[in-house]
């Protein structure tokens, strides 16, 4: 029986996921610090955390933070499988799953009151079963709204149990700091700060119109109704990815013009090679740049016909790169990051003259063939040789 306006949604979220499996997988690390990851920080156990490291620090800072932690080398495949297990408990448990990562995922249980129970039991079943079946901790928040249970799996970590219901979400809500809204990030944080605004109630009590003239038209707006909760988006199946993207964090170097290229040749390849495996293509290629002083920037050129090419997608990137190569040499690159949006399904893309594939097409496909078959180290450009290309990140399917 479904009861409207019941605390429905589960957001799920696995706790510190690569650390967990490096944990569950080696008992001598069950307890103790540990870093995933050498050079950069993928991951972080809870008793690493407690001693202030941190996702994409540097190895050398984390180490000075907490040298007693065991640095492990990345197994992104034993990442994979777990992920796999996981989503077979969610899918178990009901068919309405919106996977947002390898690790994490909404579940809409509204209507399953009669045959599975209330949403609160279904949590706690779902937390045992994940534990019993694949052996990891994980974290559930369960409110009305996809934000608020997101929000309530936050505040519940590590390996905890929250729910939100729904005569207390702004009592819940509000006295959380403002950093817990979806898109406030450390710029906007400090922006707001600097009005005097720090906890999610402060957003609230404003007009919008007074939070739209300070942040923007759709960051106002958008702000002003999660504060009251406003997020009437449903659990959705199957969706696919607005844009397929990947990046990586180099360090803070010094790098030189060669060697990112180097990182962004790198790049254009995987991701063009992941559109093409999933048959999409796409019209705006956009550049990510972390620098130094951990500030960033976006930028982002729209082509005249969507593709998959690696060939266009490289040369797109590199002319964008060419444009911050004087913030680069100011302030230092520590993180690159490509993407292509505005996708839709190959089968869609209207041809151009002349009809048939031309010579680019043809090598795309080719070396796509050779990768599936004997994985993507058995052909290689050349300044890619002797290069490491960083890990592989498990993702969802595109």
């Amino acid at each position: 029986m479904f009861v409207p306006g019941e605390a429905s949604i589960l957001h799920a979220d696995l706790d510190a996921f690569y650390a967990s499996v490096e944990q569950r997988d080696d008992p001598r690390l069950r307890g103790r610090p540990v870093i995933v990851g050498g050079g950069v920080v993928l991951a972080a156990s809870y008793e690493a955390k407690a001693c202030g490291v941190a996702t994409a620090m540097g190895g050398r800072q984390a180490l000075a933070l907490c040298p007693h932690a065991i640095v492990v080398p990345p197994r992104m495949s034993a990442y994979a499988d777990a992920s796999k297990a996981v989503f077979e408990v969610f899918r178990d448990t009901t068919p309405l799953v919106e996977g947002l990562s390898i690790d994490e995922a909404f579940l809409d249980v509204g209507g399953l009151r009669r045959i599975s129970g209330s949403p609160i039991d279904i949590a706690v079943r779902l937390r045992a079963e994940v534990r019993e079946r694949v052996g990891l901790p994980i974290t559930v928040g369960v409110a009305r709204t996809k934000f608020l249970a997101k929000v309530a799996s936050g505040v519940a970590k590590p390996d905890g149990l929250l729910v939100v219901p729904p005569d207390r979400e702004l009592a819940f809500l509000h006295p959380l700091a403002v950093e817990r809204l979806w898109g406030v990030g450390r710029i906007t944080a400090a922006k707001l700060h600097e009005y005097g605004i720090s906890s999610v109630g402060e957003v609230a009590a404003l007009p919008e119109s007074v939070l739209v003239s300070t942040l923007g038209r759709a960051l106002g707006r958008h702000l002003h109704a999660l504060a009251h909760n406003r997020d009437p988006r449903p659990v959705v199946v199957g969706r696919r990815r607005g844009s397929i993207g990947s990046q990586r964090a180099i360090g803070r170097g010094p790098h030189t013009p060669e060697s990112i290229d180097a990182v962004v040749v790198g790049l254009a390849d995987r991701v063009t090679r992941r559109m093409r495996k999933a048959h999409r293509v796409g019209r705006t290629v956009m550049l990510r740049l972390r620098f130094a002083d951990f500030s960033r920037i976006s930028r982002s050129h729209t082509l005249a016909q969507p593709t998959s090419g690696t060939i266009e997608v490289l040369a797109a990137v590199r002319a964008l790169m060419a444009r911050a190569q004087p913030l680069i040499r100011e302030r230092g690159c520590t993180l690159v990051g490509i993407a292509v949006g505005n996708l839709d399904d190959d089968a869609t893309m209207q041809l151009e003259l002349p009809f048939d594939e031309g010579d680019a097409d043809a090598l795309d496909t080719a070396l796509d063939e050779v990768h599936r078959r004997f994985g993507t180290s058995a052909v290689t450009r050349a300044v890619l040789l002797g290069r490491d290309q960083g890990f592989a990140v498990p993702l969802l399917p595109d």
